[in-house]
């Protein structure tokens, strides 16, 4: 299986959120807290649309939360 190329700063911006849970941010993004625990841990990629959800909980910039390498 192909490792997941897409990474994110989602734990820093838990902890820079008043040390939100992951079931704190799953609840806000309408998602299991696996899922926030996957993607944290770069096992999955996540959906457009959840990355957009993801980025607003925080009011961040989509390209600030998940960086995507240039080839």
């Amino acid at each position: 299986m192909a490792k997941v190329k897409i990474s994110n700063i989602i734990r820093e911006l838990r902890f820079a959120n008043g040390q939100m849970t992951q079931a704190a941010l799953a609840t806000k993004a309408g998602v299991t807290r696996q899922t926030i625990l996957a993607l944290e841990a770069r096992r999955y990629s996540p959906s457009l649309e959840l990355a957009f959800k993801i980025a607003r909980v925080f009011d961040e910039p989509l390209e600030t939360v998940f960086q995507f390498p240039e080839d």
